[in-house]
């Protein structure tokens, strides 16, 4: 199964192991489940968990995160962004996760801001937009 994270993702994982998003990167750290990544969304995680707010409430320095990253990268299935689709979204990094997941044709885009993809000019009946706790469920059910 392959499947798209957004950045929120990634930072939930990092700051609680008793989530979703932890549990969904486990999954991913035992070759359950893989990851799409692109050079845009790579360097946006990369970006939001640098940050020197996300560092201090994280409690990690930016080895840590490093580390992390590499693992990422390591994991992640590369895909490239031509960025031909443009659901027109209000945050434009936004625009740049589902055209990675269309590109990827992954199976779930995984974001805990599902409502912002909901107002979307461009639609993708085969895009599934879920929340980390929604595609867990999903996943322990098997109905994925």
């Amino acid at each position: 199964m392959l499947i798209t994270l957004d950045t929120n993702i990634m930072y939930q994982a990092l700051k609680s192991s008793s989530g979703a998003s932890f549990y969904i990167l486990q999954q991913v750290r035992e070759i359950r489940i893989q990851i799409a990544l692109s050079v845009p969304l790579f360097e946006e995680y990369e970006d939001v968990l640098k940050r020197e707010k996300s560092l201090d409430d994280l409690e990690l320095d930016v080895e840590d995160i490093d580390k992390f990253l590499r693992f990422i990268a390591w994991v992640g299935k590369p895909y490239k962004s031509y960025f031909l689709f443009r659901p027109n979204l209000k945050d434009e990094k936004d625009n740049m996760v589902v055209e990675l997941a269309i590109a990827s044709q992954s199976d779930y885009l995984v974001t805990s801001n599902v409502k912002d993809f909901d107002n979307a000019e461009l639609r993708f009946d085969q895009l599934k937009v879920v929340t980390p706790a929604e595609f867990v469920k999903l996943w322990r059910s098997k109905d994925v």
